[in-house]
């Protein structure tokens, strides 16, 4: 495999990831339940400071 198809699965598994934990957080939110802190890494949210994001 080279190093570009490889570098293209890691970039399109990294999307995936970022979606679904989009998804999640956005489940979550909506439910009223804080989001776990794993989906908020993923999405570049430091859990400690999720409180302080404002809901549109």
């Amino acid at each position: 495999m080279s190093a570009n198809t490889s570098a293209r699965k890691g970039f399109f598994g990294r999307a995936i990831a970022v979606f679904g934990a989009a998804s999640a957080v956005a489940a979550a939110v909506e439910g009223g339940r804080r989001p776990l802190d794993r989906d908020l890494y993923t999405l570049g949210i430091e859990p400690t400071r999720f409180h302080t994001v404002k809901r549109g």
